[in-house]
């Protein structure tokens, strides 16, 4: 298991500048205007507005097959094409939590098709899953995505089509932030 940690850095500086934030559930955010993506530890020292920490850690709902077809396909964060980005911090309510891992599993994949979703926008979408549940922060997941201008309106589809899924029904909390690199 990988429990590489890193933080997102809201404020004045840093190497994404934030074009526009969205609260779409839940409470907002300070408005910032970059974003630093850095790998940290869970030392809490920052200078900024807010940090947002999250450790890469394992597929949790992602079976074998799925995880195949994933590596054959997905790139990498930090392709010199990919100058959009944006970070989508959620928080899903205990309704979500209270469900058995098989009962999140069978709605994520059976009803919602996130993976099978997310599969159609690869390789152009770039995305990295951050856990922060377990490390005590106010959202469950920081999703950071990178893709070139020319792909953001297909960004935005897979994104239309995820908050339209049964999953989206359980989050609580969800900001959209959209950066450009500096």
């Amino acid at each position: 298991m990988n429990n590489t940690t890193f933080d997102f850095i809201g404020g004045k500086t840093g190497d994404w500048k934030v074009v526009k934030m969205t609260t779409l559930k839940g409470d907002s955010l300070p408005k910032v205007t970059h974003i630093d993506k850095i790998q940290s530890s869970l030392i809490n020292r920052f200078e900024g507005i807010w940090s947002l920490k999250g450790i890469i850690s394992n597929l949790r709902y992602t079976e074998k097959s799925d995880k195949e077809k994933l590596a054959a396909v997905q790139e990498d964060l930090g392709r010199p094409q990919a100058t959009y980005a944006a970070l989508i911090p959620i928080r899903k309510n205990e309704a979500w939590w209270n469900l058995a891992q098989d009962e999140r599993r069978k709605i994520m994949e059976n009803q919602s098709r996130h993976t099978h979703i997310g599969m159609q926008y690869l390789p152009a979408i770039a995305r990295k899953l951050f856990h922060s549940r377990d490390i005590g922060e106010p959202f469950d997941f920081l999703t950071w995505f990178e893709f070139a201008p020319e792909d953001e309106a297909a960004f935005n589809e897979l994104l239309s089509k995820l908050r339209q899924s049964e999953e989206w029904e359980y989050v609580d909390r969800e900001i959209d932030i959209r950066m450009k690199r500096v």
